[in-house]
């Protein structure tokens, strides 16, 4: 498949048209919105759906797309490194729309009380019905991380989540926050669950001992005659990025030959079309489209990119097409190919966003939804405090979200500095809103909750935000892991990411003292990897610290003053809004 300047622009031109129509109909009744919003007429013989990273959201929430995303090195100023203005002049969208509402932070409070929340599996149920209607013998593709995220997904250990996405009709899925239910929670899902409905794959998880691959590497499957073949690439960073112990047995990694072998393998077996369903980030995804050959498009998650446009890569063999859908439930990638003489010969993308208040709730999903909670509801609704301030998360150094949780831990623990991992789900709450329980863990709904107060040097210090801007910010992004920054409380810091690993962090202060190297301070944290944390002395999940300093606010929260270091060197990044 050949993709010339002019055939990416046409296709840009024909994602800015598909946002046209949702500024008018914001509005309209959800009958005649569906008809007008989600009217994509066929193209082709092929088409594959596809979402990811969900993390288990199965009503309507909000999500504020990040206000930076910064690139460095060859990736700045490019897909997925542009924000705002940047993004929409990039893809072609139109300001002031729903689109550009679903795809940027831009005037996010006012954006969300107009256009409503998004997601929703009984919505996105909707959708995919009406899209596979349209598109006789459509594969739904799920890219993973969605098994997590919530607290009704943390209480059935994933349960809820399995039921939804068979009933949702999910037919191909790959995984990442799946593996932190443990080894033998995943493969009894896989097996039992799973079996003769859903088809787990990933290539790249092979036995710790004999190197023996641990679930399917590929399937094929026909498409109104078309031979397809899907291939599974989970996180490979899993065992580093996430405990180990709960996937002691199993080997992960990037494995670019395997991933060549696997796709001649697939082509040999008559695959007319071979595509990639991705959990390793869209950075990765750009590289590894470039380095392996015969891979039509690349379905990717993980980084949480809603990119309006699939993005072409030239490599030896050809042209991959490298796609990623966003997160929370919010859109759902449409990926309709024109397959003629056993090879792509044209293709149509959309990324679209799912309005909730656009498509009607699917009754049968909805039935499920409300018998799933019913056991829960009284745990999830109780309300805990009532935020004066926006709280979301995404953003390449700190959230409101993140800042609340970093001001709570240092409080209750009596830390002088706090830690809250880099995460990039969790949903968000506009001024004004309760704080429900339900919605304080979506935060922080993980297997290994634990709270930590450690006592550290300053050296000690410097050297884990180094170790985590090296992760986002290595040029290379085969040593990148995805996950934001470390969000800090308590500490200032400069942030140079153009730098080198080691010189990317400097003059850190404490109450605008100095810190220095050899005293020790008292950080408070949470989520540690290592096996013996959740056993050592009055060990708490951390929802436990932070609901009780929820609840001795006086009712309101007000707005966090968030804490983000000053950057040098980054004036007129397409990554940073402010730019």
């Amino acid at each position: 498949m050949s993709l010339s300047k002019r055939d990416f622009l046409q296709v840009l031109g024909c994602a800015a048209a598909a946002g046209l129509p949702l500024a008018r109909t914001a509005q309209a009744a959800p009958a005649k919105a569906e008809a007008e919003l989600y009217e994509l007429p066929p193209f082709g013989n092929v088409s594959l759906l596809h979402m990811t990273d969900c993390h288990a959201q199965l009503n309507p929430i909000r999500f504020r797309e990040p206000s930076v995303n910064l690139g460095v090195g060859g990736m700045r100023g490019q897909l997925p490194h542009l924000v705002g203005e940047h993004l929409l002049k990039a893809t072609g969208l139109r300001p002031g729309t729903a689109t550009a509402h679903a795809f940027t932070a831009l005037d996010f409070e006012t954006a969300a009380r107009r256009y409503g929340k998004v997601g929703g599996f009984a919505h996105l149920a909707t959708l995919v019905k009406r899209l596979r209607a349209s598109r006789p013998g459509a594969l739904l593709l799920d890219g993973g991380d969605t098994w997590q995220g919530s607290a009704t997904s943390l209480w059935t250990q994933a349960q809820d989540m399995v039921d939804a996405c068979k009933l949702l009709g999910v037919d191909v899925m790959t995984g990442h926050w799946e593996f932190t239910y443990g080894m033998e929670r995943v493969k009894q899902i896989v097996e039992k669950d799973f079996a003769g409905k859903v088809d787990f794959v990933a290539q790249n998880v092979k036995t710790a001992d004999f190197g023996d691959p641990v679930f399917k590497p590929y399937v094929l499957r026909e498409i109104n005659g078309v031979p397809v073949a899907i291939v599974g690439q989970a996180f490979p960073y899993t065992p580093i990025a996430n405990p180990r112990y709960l996937v002691a047995d199993w080997e992960f990694g990037i494995q670019d030959a395997n991933m060549q072998k696997v796709v001649d393998e697939a082509r040999a077996a008559g695959a007319q079309v071979v595509c990639v369903l991705s959990h390793n980030g869209m950075d990765v995804d750009l590289k590894m489209a470039s380095r392996v050959r015969g891979i039509d498009a690349i379905f990717g998650g993980h980084t949480h990119d809603g990119v309006p446009v699939a993005v072409p890569v030239k490599n030896a063999g050809g042209t991959t097409l490298v796609t990623n859908a966003g997160s929370n439930g919010k859109f759902l990638g449409v990926m309709d190919f024109d397959v003629k003489g056993g090879k792509v010969v044209d293709f149509r993308y959309r990324l679209l966003p799912v309005f909730a208040n656009q498509l009607r709730p699917d009754p049968d999903m909805q039935a499920l939804i409300t018998k799933i909670r019913a056991p829960y509801e009284s745990r999830l609704g109780e309300k805990l405090a009532v935020t004066d301030g926006l709280l979301y998360r995404r953003g390449n150094f700190n959230g409101s979200w993140d800042q609340l949780i970093c001001d709570a831990l240092m409080d209750v623990q009596g830390a002088e500095i706090a830690f809250s991992p880099g995460f990039r789900w969790g949903t968000s709450l506009l001024p004004g809103d309760t704080i429900t329980r339900e919605l304080l863990m979506d935060q922080l709904a993980i297997t290994y909750p634990y709270a930590t107060l450690t006592e550290m040097t300053g050296a000690t210090i410097k050297t884990v935000l180094e170790d985590v801007a090296d992760n986002l910010f290595n040029p290379d992004p085969y040593y990148q892991q995805g996950g934001d920054m470390v969000r800090v409380g308590g500490l200032a810091y400069t942030m140079r990411p153009n730098e080198a690993m080691g010189s990317r962090i400097a003059d850190m202060r404490l109450n605008g003292k100095p810190v220095e190297a050899d005293k020790r301070y008292k950080v408070a944290g949470w989520a540690p990897v290592a096996e013996d944390a959740k056993s050592a002395p009055g060990v708490k999940p951390v929802w436990e610290h932070v609901e009780a300093w929820l609840r001795h606010q006086g009712g309101r929260v007000k707005p966090r003053t968030i804490n983000t270091p000053r950057l040098v060197a980054m004036q007129g990044n397409p990554g940073l809004l402010d730019a």
